[in-house]
């Protein structure tokens, strides 16, 4: 049987419009979404490129603040200009580069990095690794000047930028812009005058200024202190190397790097390794103690219960006592430090911004450096005379208390080499700016037949004005003189004032002033100097000196080298001074106000003071802009000595400190800064010694010779033109 059967189905079509419709939608569908995957990519390349740029040019900024300093120090030193082989290194321009290799900018994975992942071959796909071979293009001055830095400089940069300081010397405005410089020619001029907080034609060196906003806390931010800033402005762009390869458009930011002068200014402050709080016999500071504003130590030991308002340290400090710094509690059992995660930001959360214990390294773009020349601050005649110097002030005038003072006693012959007994002094001294010398002898006369302790005035027939000074006088010549005393005023030396001791001879005249030194001894028989500051100003008036405003300083140390002194006298010790080294006294120090400017005593040998030091009052007018705000002004005064005792001919009972404190000692050894010894070496007890420190808060309150500290400070000057 056979069949078939037969379906028929409804007719079809295809429409080619839609086909090419659809297609075309999901196509251009794709194209989308791979162009937007692209521009993903690209936006999170180009995001990427900014985080890695903006790291590299954070670590970049931290090595300029760690490179510069050193540098600008280098440039203060000898020879510092003498080939380009030791300059070169010294330029903002190999600072930067220097900069570049510091921070390992040139790739975003060290070497040593990569190879420990064991990877054969490895693609590196980001286009911002770069040799960043042209500094030039990575660092600018500040449009329109060219070069690398803007220095701050006789003239302003605008707003947002620090007031500028004021050179008239050559050298420094043509080498700021290329190095690094630090110079007492740059002062505070008429420029600066609304940027700083007192009278620059007063007060052009050291100026009130306002502390940065920084974690390290010398001072408290925002408030004056005395410092003067040196400082350069730059644009960074590490990302303008490699734009064409990148395509990237990022803004270049502009910095401010300063170097503040900071005078020691605290209640105590020294770069050493200081243990506070308790004297070496293990009493505590007690009740006798009183210490206003912060400390700064270079290491910091606290012991015993004592309340502080701030502590910063250099680098470490520790607590074994139970010790309070601004309300916050710290002992040895605590279980958190001041550097604790949290503590310090639950303190700006409750208390307020400044936390009052830091350290330098807490803020990233700051460095401190305290400078500490240690035993040579002390002494002048170890130190070469430094030529072909980049900077105007060599780096020993800057550092170095001993060659800072105007005036300088030295002990320059003795008896023999087994009678050590000083026989003659070199006292040199500034007559109208100039350095004029005096050789002083202790045993022989000026001329045959005068006393000791003369000097010549003049010829005969001339005349020399002793103005108020009062003086003996003597006229002659080969033993024969006549003489007069209690005389001042215009003198002429002649046969018609004084007769004529010695016919037919051309005489001369000669004067005795009260020396403001002399040989003296102790008790024991210890040989020593005796320095009478109260007897400068008469003395130097009876020189023709410069007055004291100028001659405000004095060292005193032995000249042991072979060229200007006796080969029988030898360097003396200060770590610790020898008892067969010579001291020196200090008396007639109760009045310093016939020092106007202040007084500052720089020695290398041990000092004794057998007087009230500097207890006389300066009545007012006070110096322009400063009211004191005790009400009381002394003539700021510093005494700087390897050791320092109290008494000359007995022991003392008590003493009584008031100022500041400092210590140029090493961080090797702890030093306790406010225990004090006896003439006779014994310690005085704690019950005995009264101190009252405060900070030094005007500049009318610097002495004359300070220790100085650096504070390296790098600001991102924002396009809102903030101010800081």
């Amino acid at each position: 049987m056979k069949s078939s059967s037969t379906q028929r189905r409804k007719p079809g079509f295809v429409s080619y419009l839609l086909v090419l419709t659809t297609g075309a939608i999901l196509t251009l569908l794709m194209v989308l979404t791979y162009n937007h995957a692209t521009n993903g990519q690209s936006a999170q390349k180009n995001v990427q490129l900014r985080l890695d740029y903006g790291e590299k040019e954070d670590t970049i900024l931290r090595a300029i603040v760690a490179i510069t300093p050193n540098r600008a120090m280098r440039a203060m030193m000898g020879n510092s200009n003498s080939s380009t082989t030791i300059s070169n290194p010294l330029r903002w321009q190999d600072i930067f580069t220097e900069s570049l290799v510091l921070a390992n900018a040139r790739t975003s994975i060290p070497s040593n990095v990569l190879s420990s992942l064991n990877l054969t071959n490895p693609k590196l796909g980001n286009s911002g690794d770069s040799q960043l071979a042209t500094p030039s293009v990575i660092f600018k001055a500040i449009a329109p000047e060219t070069g690398y830095v803007s220095a701050g400089i006789n003239r302003s940069l605008g707003t947002g930028y620090p007031p500028p300081l004021t050179t008239n010397t050559t050298n420094t405005k043509t080498r700021d812009l290329l190095y690094p410089i630090i110079s007492s020619d740059k002062v505070y001029g008429s420029l600066a005058q609304s940027g700083v907080g007192l009278p620059v034609a007063t007060y052009p060196n050291f100026n009130l200024l306002t502390y940065p906003r920084i974690n390290f806390g010398y001072a408290k931010p925002g408030d004056p202190f005395v410092a003067k800033r040196n400082w350069w402005a730059f644009t960074l762009d590490v990302a303008a190397q490699d734009a064409a390869l990148t395509k990237l458009a990022r803004p270049a930011r502009d910095f401010v790097l300063s170097i503040y002068e900071i005078p020691s200014q605290l209640a105590i402050s020294a770069a050493s390794f200081m243990k506070l709080g308790q004297y070496a016999s293990g009493e505590a500071w007690g009740q006798h103690v009183t210490i206003d504003g912060g400390v700064f130590a270079g290491t910091a030991e606290m012991e015993g219960t004592r309340a502080y308002t701030a502590l910063a340290s250099r680098r470490s400090m520790t607590f074994t006592g139970n010790t309070s710094v601004g309300d916050q509690s710290f002992t040895s059992s605590s279980t958190s430090t001041p550097f604790t995660p949290g503590v310090r930001e639950n303190y700006q959360l409750t208390q307020g911004d400044f936390f009052p214990a830091s350290l330098a390294s807490e803020s990233g773009r700051v460095a401190f450096v305290p400078i500490n020349r240690g035993a040579d601050y002390f002494d002048r005649l170890t130190h070469a005379t430094e030529s072909s110097v980049l900077s105007p002030t060599t780096w020993n005038n800057y550092s170095i208390g001993a060659l800072q003072c105007a005036m300088r006693l030295d002990i320059i012959q003795v008896v023999s080499a087994s009678d050590k007994t000083p026989t003659t002094l070199r006292f040199s001294y500034l007559k109208a700016g100039v350095r004029t010398e005096q050789t002083v002898s202790l045993t022989t006369p000026v001329a045959s037949g005068l006393p000791v302790g003369y000097i010549l005035a003049c010829a005969e027939n001339e005349s020399y004005n002793f103005g108020t000074t009062v003086v003996d006088l003597a006229y002659g010549k080969n033993g024969t003189y006549a003489y007069q005393t209690g005389m001042s005023g215009l003198i002429t030396f002649n046969n018609d004032r004084f007769g004529d001791p010695l016919v037919g001879t051309v005489k001369s005249g000669y004067y005795k002033p009260s020396y403001p030194f002399e040989k003296a001894q102790l008790a024991s028989g210890k040989i020593c100097l005796a320095v009478y500051p109260q007897r400068f100003a008469a003395f130097l008036a009876a020189l023709n000196a410069d007055s004291t405003a100028t001659n405000h300083s004095l060292v005193v140390n032995v000249d042991y080298t072979a060229a200007t002194g006796s080969l029988w006298l030898t360097k003396p010790s200060t770590s610790p001074c020898s008892e067969l080294d010579y001291g020196l006294i200090l008396k007639e120090c109760t009045d310093l106000t016939s020092f106007t400017k202040g007084f500052s005593l720089v020695t290398n040998l041990r000092t004794y003071i057998g007087d009230d030091f500097n207890i006389v009052e300066v009545p007012a007018p006070w110096p322009t802009g400063y009211t004191p705000a005790s009400g009381h002004f002394y003539p700021p005064a510093s005494l700087f000595a390897p050791e320092k005792r109290y008494g000359v001919e007995v022991d003392p009972f008590s003493i009584n400190m008031a100022g500041q404190i400092g210590s140029l000692a090493s961080e090797s050894t702890a030093v306790r800064p406010i225990d004090s010894k006896k003439m006779s070496g014994v310690a005085l007890t704690a019950s005995n010694i009264t101190v009252n420190l405060r900070p030094i808060l005007h500049p009318a309150e610097l002495p004359p010779v300070s220790m100085m500290n650096w504070l390296i400070v790098l600001s991102e000057r924002r396009k809102e033109f903030v101010s800081y």
